[in-house]
């Protein structure tokens, strides 16, 4: 991003509303070109605006962030989540930590999975995984190699964490076994050096699913 576009961000981060003429005269710049930056913003989905009216004259048109834009500025919620989780870890057991992290995984398969379930074959249902892999923050791919199916993980959200504390891998293999309903055996991984983390899927069709400490299992039809 250019350095103009990051400083009218930060004036509106900072004044909430402003004119174009306001951040033109704050940032020492012509209208014509302040407009040309905000209509790039606003293209992006960072920045939207308004007409405002103020009593007796001509209404206004002013500018503000969108939730999207907040992105766009530092932000600490790795280094919170590390230091719960260390609290976390000092105030109860590990078992217990790897079932709040297998309760995550369920809630997200429960509340995003319901598209991927209602797919077919196991190919569209990892098509549709991909995508709810991506609104997660997951740059996934996947593809079958001879009768393999398999998907990489390009992208880990959580690995200023998961440096800090491996367990929270737990999360993402169980969200992918619990969504496909599939057994689910991670190949490689980011965190051991790896390019992407690679998981291999095998189709299963158990009642219910379950997870023990490290790879899924699933229970035997009675």
């Amino acid at each position: 991003m250019s350095q103009t576009r990051q400083q009218i961000l930060q004036r509106l981060k900072e004044r909430g509303r402003m004119t174009a003429a306001q951040l033109a005269e704050e940032l020492g710049l012509t209208p014509v070109t302040v407009h040309y930056h905000l209509n790039i913003l606003q293209r992006q989905g960072l920045v939207d605006a308004q007409v405002e009216r103020r009593g007796v004259g001509r209404p206004r048109l002013v500018f503000f962030l969108r939730e999207e834009a907040l992105s766009q500025f530092p932000q600490g919620y790795h280094r919170l989540a590390a230091r719960l989780l260390n609290e976390l870890k000092s105030r109860l057991p590990e078992e217990e930590i790897h079932r709040l992290f297998i309760a995550m995984a369920q809630e997200i398969a429960v509340e995003h999975g319901e598209r991927v379930r209602a797919c077919r074959t196991l190919e569209e249902k990892l098509e549709a995984l991909v995508e709810l892999l991506g609104e997660e923050g997951f740059l996934a791919r996947w593809e079958r190699l001879g009768n393999e199916l398999r998907l990489h993980q390009y992208n880990c959200p959580y690995n200023y964490v998961v440096h800090h504390h491996p367990e929270v891998c737990d999360l993402d293999r169980a969200l992918i076994a619990l969504t496909l309903e599939a057994d689910v055996e991670r190949s490689s991984c980011i965190l051991s050096g790896d390019l992407c983390c690679t998981f291999i899927i095998r189709t299963a069709a158990p009642s219910s699913v379950s997870f023990q400490r490290g790879e899924p299992s699933y229970p035997s039809a009675a």
